[in-house]
């Protein structure tokens, strides 16, 4: 008995399909239910992307200045700005570092002995504003595993706020990160080795931490740099842009601020050129710097009373004479 096969609903007009009783919504059953993609995509869906691009770099891209620029750019606002808080032994810390320093704060994560790095969030929270999209999440944590002086597994527990654009690049504009622990993990085999080795300084070697709050000393180092540098960056971005000399890039950025600072405010544009604003506390008062005009004064009455007499005195004076 010959076998035919089974025709597939996709391309049967109606008669084939049950005739004229068959009408169109029938054959919706028979389309394919496709989920259309949003426009912009998701917050946490963009950190998937920067663990990505981050695990396909390679040992030669490490000490690349144009593989990190390009990371960073493509991640990253131009404006963008990047915060760090936490607390070492000396007292709670802050650092915030511009668009231009970020790319070398992600590479000095790997020049202190990091092999790999990706970022873990349970539960954000995401809100949408006009032209920002926050995502917000408590349980945030940053993995890092470490090659030297053995293979560490460092978590880095904290709370990561994020702002991206609400547009097709979705780059983050903002990147706050408040480190609250970190844990550090040993393989079990690399605690039994050196139990049964018996080498105390390799036991006090395993006891003692190789990171502080999760950062490494190299990171640590150039975040207190970057405290000197993120100042710095204007003039460093005039002498490259102008070719100038330190010192002049140095005059001319005082001069523009100075200029920022005295600058009339919006509602008092229209005062005539010859004025002057003094800054005093947060307002600021109008000195007229033109000389106020010279006006006559009238003489008072005392003094137009007294000048006839003395006139006819004189008189008097000079007729007594004169007889």
């Amino acid at each position: 008995m010959p076998v035919h096969p089974v025709p597939s609903p996709v391309g049967m007009d109606h008669r084939e399909l049950g005739g004229p009783y068959l009408n169109h919504d029938h054959m919706k059953n028979f389309e394919p239910k496709m989920r259309h993609t949003p426009f912009v995509s998701q917050p946490d869906y963009r950190i998937y992307e920067l663990n990505k691009r981050l695990q396909q770099r390679t040992e030669v891209q490490e000490s690349d200045n144009l593989w990190w620029d390009a990371f960073a750019s493509e991640f990253f606002e131009d404006d963008a700005s990047l915060t760090l808080s936490f607390c070492l032994e000396d007292g709670p810390k802050r650092y915030a570092i511009g668009r231009t320093l970020i790319p070398r704060y992600f590479r000095s994560i790997f020049e202190g002995g990091v092999t790999d790095l990706y970022y873990i969030l349970k539960h954000p929270k995401e809100s949408f504003h006009n032209t920002t999209i926050t995502l917000d999440c408590d349980q945030a944590t940053m993995i890092t595993h470490h090659g030297k002086p053995m293979f560490t597994k460092v978590c880095t527990e904290g709370r990561l706020v994020l702002e991206f654009t609400f547009d097709d690049l979705m780059r983050i504009r903002s990147w706050h990160f408040a480190i609250r622990q970190h844990r550090e993990l040993i393989p079990r085999s690399v605690i039994a080795m050196q139990y049964h080795s018996q080498d105390p300084q390799m036991l006090e070697q395993l006891s003692k931490n190789i990171t502080r709050q999760g950062l490494t000393n190299q990171t640590l180092n150039y975040l207190r740099l970057c405290v000197i540098l993120e100042p710095m960056q204007e003039l460093m971005s005039r002498h490259k842009a102008y070719s100038l000399s330190p010192r002049d890039c140095l005059k001319t950025t005082l001069f523009q601020k100075w200029q920022r600072m005295v600058a009339p405010p919006d509602n008092l544009q229209d005062f005539s050129p010859g004025d002057t604003y003094i800054a005093k506390g947060k307002h600021k008062m109008r000195e007229n710097s033109r000389p106020p005009s010279k006006r006559r004064k009238r003489k008072s009455s005392a003094t137009s009373g007294s000048t006839p007499s003395a006139g006819r005195h004189g008189r008097r004076g000079a007729l007594t004479d004169g007889r």
